[in-house]
């Protein structure tokens, strides 16, 4: 899955949590990346997050230091 494609799913969850207080939120995100992303997806997003997250909503950030 290229990184822009990762990316852009990652915010749509984002949005969905947005609502929520900021842990909450957090913590949501980490749950539905664990739920629903296969363990690739989730490693690549973590090296994305590395080389610094261009495009992720602080949020994912957030619960991509999380999933570590």
């Amino acid at each position: 899955m290229s990184a822009s494609t990762q990316v852009r799913l990652a915010n749509d969850i984002a949005a969905q949590f947005a609502h929520l207080d900021h842990d909450t939120a957090v913590t949501g995100i980490v749950a539905h990346l664990r739920d629903f992303w296969d363990p690739r997806m989730r490693a690549q997003l973590l090296a994305h997050v590395a080389d610094g997250g261009q495009g992720l909503d602080p949020l994912v950030r957030e619960a991509a230091g999380r999933l570590a």
